[in-house]
């Protein structure tokens, strides 16, 4: 997976205590955007799957959150991940610049199966007339916080 940065400890990319891992790559280039080193698909370094798994479980962290970049870039990565998180029985949320909507239209087997087995999905692009400091885990009151399963 290519990978821009790895955040060992977060208490704002999602509830609790979690391992955030920055994907390389972004096509929606939002204006104001808080991460635009994260556009460059080529930038950060190529990490295999196994050695995310096991950063995260040494972590000890309850939750993972995949943001970016944009995570859908690297469908087959990104599902393996969730699937390894999953294994691990970790709460996953992950962040995207598509709509919900868009990633269902995709028709991808591997997307299909991130929105099957991640619990949160965080969708919509950064609008930054839409900025709202106050709103909890998201930067602008059009992205959306979708429960993707019950646990």
């Amino acid at each position: 997976m290519r990978v821009l940065s790895v955040l060992d400890e977060s208490v704002v990319d999602g509830p609790g205590i979690r391992t955030v891992i920055f994907t390389a790559g972004c096509p929606h280039r939002c204006p104001g955007c808080h991460n635009p080193e994260s556009w460059n698909p080529r930038g950060g370094e190529d990490v295999a799957i196994e050695d995310l798994l096991d950063r995260i479980e040494r972590s000890g962290w309850d939750g993972v959150t995949v943001s970016g970049g944009e995570p859908f870039l690297q469908p087959e990565a990104l599902a393996r991940l969730v699937d390894g998180c999953k294994t691990l029985q970790k709460n996953v949320w992950v962040y995207t610049g598509y709509t919900f909507e868009q990633l269902q239209a995709m028709d991808d087997e591997h997307v299909t199966r991130v929105l099957n087995r991640a619990d949160v999905l965080v969708d919509g692009r950064f609008e930054q007339p839409l900025m709202d400091r106050s709103l909890r885990f998201r930067g602008s009151s059009n992205q959306r916080i979708i429960f993707l399963n019950k646990a």
